[in-house]
């Protein structure tokens, strides 16, 4: 499955960009949720620095149902939380994630956002971090596995979380389809939702055979779509969604989540 989004709708994305590098964000909250709960992308990062100990707080004090994040594989083996493959769009050194020893990746201060110069606001997060975060505030963690993980290290990353005790409070997620069948070899019980920018016939048959729900660009859904799912037993996300009128309109189509940086 794709990874890119289609190109009719990269004019609506880009200007989605541009106010969040701008922070061209206010509180938002949907009154009606009827049965859909709301995800914060990558901790409440409208607002604090995304994917920092002090956004998954910020989330955590708020009321959504989750907090979802993004889990890399450092170059000594450890597991660090970060979206993107390389430090320097939210650090202030540019350095390969996956390239780069852990430590030394915990020396690079993250970019001061909104004013907020604290450790939890400036220091890349371990997994362990974001965990015990999400604990501590009783939210579901909704994990994403960048990138493509071997076999031993998704074990690792799953008995990390079990030494937590908070692995039935967990979702993963995933672009890449053998990360997620190496989590239900695992445990089947593993709850698991397959990433995907793209709707098709063939998406709802990898689902079946897989047994996993689904996390998918928003603008690929209609109500059509979130019925059938439905009605294969299919639990629908979507991403990423920062206006009321939009959520509205995804509240009214049933979807199960709508993962946001913004909307309580």
């Amino acid at each position: 499955m794709s990874t890119h989004i289609r190109f009719r709708y990269l004019p609506k994305e880009l200007v989605e960009y541009i106010k969040r590098e701008k922070n061209e964000y206010v509180p938002l909250e949907l009154e009606d949720k009827k049965n859909t709960v709301f995800i914060a992308h990558r901790g409440y990062s409208a607002f604090h620095r995304e994917n920092s100990v002090a956004s998954f707080r910020a989330a955590g004090e708020k009321s959504f149902y989750g907090i979802e994040t993004d889990v890399h594989v450092t170059k000594d083996g450890k597991y660090i939380i970060i979206h993107d493959d390389i430090t320097g769009r939210v650090a202030e050194k540019n350095m390969p994630v996956e390239e780069t020893d852990f430590d030394i990746l915990r020396t690079i201060p993250l970019r001061i956002k909104n004013g907020e110069d604290t450790p939890e606001a400036r220091t890349i997060p371990s997994l362990e971090e974001y965990i015990k975060v999400c604990k501590e505030y009783n939210k579901i963690a909704v994990l994403e596995l960048k990138n493509h993980f071997e076999p031993e290290c998704i074990k690792q990353i799953v008995d990390i979380i079990k030494e937590i005790d908070y692995l039935d409070n967990l979702i993963f997620i995933s672009f890449d389809l053998p990360n997620l069948q190496e989590i239900k070899k695992i445990d089947e019980n593993i709850k698991a939702q397959y990433l995907t920018t793209l709707y098709n016939a063939k998406l709802l048959d990898l689902l079946q055979e897989n047994k996993l729900d689904l996390d998918i660009y928003y603008r690929e859904l209609n109500k059509e779509k979130v019925e059938k799912l439905h009605e294969l037993g299919i639990k629908v996300n979507c991403w990423t969604v920062d206006t009321l009128d939009i959520a509205k309109k995804l509240v009214d189509y049933g979807v199960d989540y709508i993962t946001t940086n913004v909307i309580e």
